[in-house]
């Protein structure tokens, strides 16, 4: 017989304790330890479910024999996906996929399920969440021809162990990972030993059938994914959809990926039909620019490996009276924006103390870069003076405490960008290298100098 034993584990990092602490000694985190009781195993290692477990019985392989063809991609059937995945999924691998609710996560895994549909691949969706009939709903919203596409609804983990055997699916798609449980393992579903022993079954049958799994996760408040850490260190790779709700643009990139970088961004537009691929993001997010208005700047701002212009714009009024100035910044760092005022103010001469100030980033983007400095500030400077800039130039440069304009990374690819959609002029720090042809690069090294040449750059705004 096995012998119970208690140990302590970490709420917020998952480290194991022998003893109660009133601080994590692995993370630091304070009053996160909670014992619970653990067995251990009488004998060879298993899972919940009875399953062998996919990490015993392999002897060890000369390095030079491991087949690579093993770790070969499959496309999803969604090209902007594709991109960020490297190629597509891997066999055997587990993807965690997180994001706020009602960002298209579902709508998202749905699309790519038709897909292999469409190419006679047979999947499966374990639905711990939506009800049959709701999924279905869904799917036909979406306009998805998805007969081949099998459907699990149900919240017990170790159902998918009899699934597997029957149905042999291409991909498994698993929505909520927080939603289901294992009836082996004591807790609600969502609690810390219910993911952690679900999440390790899952990643073993992912393992021993060579078969990719998609796990849907939730997020916190502030956006990081809700479970514990070791959630994250089980998977092979974490996908984020990121997006304003009242935004169409949705924002796909992987932040952790064992088989490729995680520098590719995927564009998609949110509509009735669905996640739609974003070819061109210009016109999604420039179209309905009013060229040659106050208080507008065009910042080419980096998205992982992708440049794409976004839209900075900024309003000024005069404070009422006695009142403190109002500063509100959407889609822009509110530090950054403090910082930018106070040397408008003290290093340009920009008269902002008695002034309220509003600055947005349009189009749903957020632009936390330290490169969107420079063109915050020639954003707010033109709404102070109401001199539009020109309305073929572009700007991008981090602003320092003493007024001067630092160089930033990715230069060549921003003004790439530019140049590709029309733009002819740039303000750029003085370090920057040479801009492609057909682009004059106005380089500057304070900002008080950035705003004097910047209204004066390329033909009169009309």
């Amino acid at each position: 017989m096995s012998r119970a034993r208690s140990v302590h584990r970490c709420g917020a990092c998952g480290a194991l304790s022998a003893r109660w602490a009133g601080r994590c000694p692995s993370c630091g985190a304070w009053n996160s330890l909670a014992e619970q009781a653990v067995a251990a195993p009488a004998g060879p290692a298993s899972s919940p479910s009875g399953e062998s477990g996919w990490r015993g019985g392999v002897g060890a392989v000369s390095l030079g024999d491991v087949d690579l063809a093993e770790a070969q991609p499959r496309s999803t059937g969604l090209p902007e996906l594709d991109r960020v995945l490297g190629g597509g999924l891997v066999p055997g691998s587990v993807t965690l996929l997180g994001g706020e609710p009602g960002v298209g996560k579902s709508t998202l895994l749905l699309q790519v399920l038709g897909a292999l549909a469409e190419r006679g691949e047979g999947a499966l969706l374990v639905s711990a969440e939506e009800s049959a009939q709701q999924v279905r709903i869904r799917a036909e919203r979406l306009g998805l021809a998805a007969r081949r596409v099998r459907l699990l609804a149900t919240t017990d983990v170790t159902a998918l162990v009899d699934a597997l055997h029957d149905e042999r699916p291409a991909l498994v798609v698993l929505d909520s990972v927080q939603a289901v449980r294992d009836g082996a393992v004591g807790g609600l579903p969502g609690s810390l030993p219910q993911v952690r022993a679900c999440a390790d079954l899952l990643v073993g049958l992912a393992k021993t059938h060579r078969i990719p799994f998609v796990l849907v996760g939730h997020v916190t408040k502030d956006g990081t994914l809700a479970g514990p850490r070791a959630l994250e260190h089980l998977v092979d790779t974490v996908v984020t959809v990121e997006g304003d709700r009242h935004h169409a643009l949705r924002l796909v990139r992987a932040v952790k990926h064992r088989f490729g970088p995680t520098g590719e961004l995927g564009l998609f537009d949110m509509g009735e039909g669905g996640l739609r691929a974003v070819t061109d993001p210009y016109r999604l997010l420039l179209g309905d620019r009013r060229a040659g208005a106050p208080g507008s700047a065009i910042l080419p701002a980096m998205e992982g490996q992708r440049a794409l212009l976004v839209e900075v714009q900024a309003l000024a009024s005069m404070s009422a009276g006695g009142s403190p100035p109002r500063r509100s910044a959407q889609g822009v760092d509110g530090g950054r924006l403090s910082l930018l005022l106070a040397v408008l103010e003290n290093r340009a001469g920009v008269p902002v103390r008695a002034t309220d100030v509003f600055c947005s980033a349009v189009g749903g983007i957020r632009v936390g870069e330290p490169a969107a400095d420079l063109a915050v500030a020639l954003a707010i400077a033109s709404a102070v003076q109401s001199v539009p800039l020109p309305p073929n130039l572009v700007a991008f440069g981090e602003v320092g405490l003493t007024g001067e304009i630092r160089q930033v990374p990715h230069a060549p690819r921003r003004l790439a960008e530019a140049a590709r959609v029309g733009f002819r002029h740039a303000v750029v720090p003085e370090s920057c290298p040479p801009g492609p042809p057909g682009m004059e690069l106005v380089q500057v090294r304070t900002l008080a100098h950035a705003i004097e040449l910047a209204s004066g750059v390329g033909p009169p705004s009309r």
